[in-house]
């Protein structure tokens, strides 16, 4: 079930570097959020931190609230491999494993927290390729190696991946960015399709399709180089790409910078 997410006084530091300061912003239930804003200004760091993915770095760390459906996630009594599960992850290139079959790759995650009912796994791999618009495409080649689809195809495979533990939200980062422009445009398709069932939270250098897929969408800065990446404002995407709040949103979108 899709489920809200409240980000409050986010700080994300790697060792000494504050990355990221003071990060607040709502992320409503089945809703698509696009994170913008020039290189190295602290979006994929955000969204990193929204399913415990950043603390896994040496040195990385959290302070301030992540808050699932009112639930803190960085709570000392959450596992984060269950806030992995709960809150699922495609990254910027197709990371299938390239020698398992088609249909291990969507199941792998559920085989891993102990499923072995060969008929429910062949129901989920169904259900998740088909939600990835990826069945018609695959159903007569299940067997074969994840590694042996097209990138297009490969990037859907691993979005049926994440989606096979139905997860509440699901976090993409970059997902287009290595893809042609007909691959994009599936992937965006998608996007639409699955915000019927999940909350989505994208990261993307193409503003365009910041604009094409998301309801809301959330401006990043850097104020110097060498200074932490800061939310500079978060508004619903039509206004916040016709009419901005500030200054450094409109140079940004407009071109000026960045």
């Amino acid at each position: 079930m899709a489920k809200r997410l409240d980000i409050k006084d986010l700080n994300l530091h790697y060792g000494k570097f504050h990355a990221v300061e003071d990060v607040t912003l709502q992320v409503q239930a089945r809703s698509v959020t696009s994170f913008i804003g020039p290189s190295g200004c602290g979006k994929s760091t955000v969204l990193r931190a929204l399913n415990r993915m950043h603390e896994v770095i040496a040195g990385a760390r959290v302070d301030g609230k992540v808050l699932l459906d009112g639930e803190d996630i960085y709570a000392p009594s959450v596992d984060p491999v269950q806030v992995r599960r709960t809150i699922g992850m495609v990254f910027q290139r197709a990371n299938p494993f390239p020698t398992m079959s088609i249909r291990d790759n969507v199941v792998a995650g559920l085989k891993l927290t102990g499923e072995k009912n060969k008929k429910k796994l062949d129901e989920i791999t169904e259900r998740s390729l088909r939600s990835a618009n990826l069945w018609e495409e695959v159903k007569d080649r299940l067997h074969k190696p994840g590694g042996s689809l097209s990138g297009g195809q490969q990037q859907r495979l691993c979005i049926a991946r994440a989606t096979a533990v139905q997860p509440d939200v699901l976090l993409m980062d970059e997902p287009c960015s290595a893809l042609d422009p007909i691959s994009t445009l599936a992937i965006e398709d998608l996007i639409a399709e699955l915000k019927k069932d999940y909350t989505i939270v994208i990261v993307t250098h193409n503003m365009q399709q910041a604009a094409r897929v998301s309801d809301q969408t959330a401006f990043f800065n850097l104020r110097a180089v060498g200074e932490p990446g800061q939310l500079v404002e978060i508004e619903e995407t039509g206004k916040l790409f016709s009419n901005p709040n500030q200054k450094a949103t409109e140079d940004y979108i407009s071109g000026r910078f960045g």
